[in-house]
C-alpha cells in the first residue's frame, strides 16, 4: 500500500467516526498569535505542547530553519495576512538547537539536484538570471543569530505595525525548553 492510500484509508475512518469534532474551531487564533518555527519533525508535537498551545490557539507557519529570508517572500506574506486578516497581534519566531539548516551543504544539494535529473543547464540558467542558488539555499552558523535576523526582517518591514511584539526564541528539540533571544515587548512601540 502506498503512503497516499494509507493516509486516504485512515482519513475515511477518521471522518466516518467523527474524530474531527474534538478539533473544531474557527480560523481566528484564540491566543491571537502567529508562531513561525522550523519544519523539523521533532517539533511537530513537542513545540505546541511546550508552549501550552492547543488546536485553534495560534497560526503556525513553518519554514526551513524558521528563516524569513526575503521581506517580500511567501513567509512574509503569510505573516502580513495573519496580522491583518486573522487577528494575530504577536509573532513568535522559534528556531531550535541542532537545526539541519546549520549544516546545509549547498554544493551537496546542487549535486543531488543533478543526480535526481535536474539538468546542469537549468541550474546555470537560474544562476545567470540573477538568482544566486548558493545564497538562496544557504543556512546559518548560529541559530540565535539566525533568529535575530528573521525577527529583524519582520520588525523592520514597512507593512508591519510597530506596536506588534516580535519575539525570538530557541527551543531544545529534545526537552522543549525555550530560551528567549528577543523579548518583543521591549522593542514594540506603544
Amino acid at each position: 500500500m502506498t503512503l497516499l492510500h494509507e493516509i486516504v484509508d485512515f482519513n475515511k475512518k477518521f471522518v466516518n467516526d467523527e474524530e474531527y469534532v474534538k478539533y473544531e474551531t474557527d480560523k481566528f487564533p484564540d491566543k491571537r498569535m502567529l508562531v513561525l518555527s522550523c519544519m523539523d519533525t521533532r517539533l511537530v508535537e513537542l513545540l505546541p505542547k511546550s508552549m501550552n498551545i492547543r488546536n485553534g490557539d495560534v497560526k503556525f507557519l513553518k519554514t526551513a530553519g524558521a528563516i524569513v529570508s526575503h521581506p517580500f517572500g511567501s513567509a512574509m506574506r503569510s505573516i502580513l495576512v495573519a496580522i491583518y486578516e486573522l487577528h494575530a497581534d504577536e509573532i513568535f519566531v522559534i528556531g531550535h538547537h541542532d537545526c539541519g539548516m546549520s549544516s546545509v551543504n549547498v554544493d551537496s544539494i546542487i549535486s543531488k539536484m543533478t543526480e535526481r535529473g535536474i539538468p546542469e543547464q537549468t541550474i546555470e540558467t537560474i544562476e545567470n538570471s540573477g538568482i544566486h542558488l548558493r545564497n538562496f539555499l544557504r543556512g546559518f552558523d548560529d541559530v540565535s543569530e539566525s533568529i535575530k535576523n528573521s525577527v529583524s526582517v519582520i520588525r523592520n518591514h514597512p507593512l508591519v505595525p510597530k506596536e506588534i511584539p516580535i519575539h525570538g526564541l530557541v527551543v531544545a528539540p529534545d526537552t522543549g525548553k525555550l530560551d528567549v533571544i528577543i523579548d518583543g515587548y521591549e522593542l514594540a512601540q506603544k
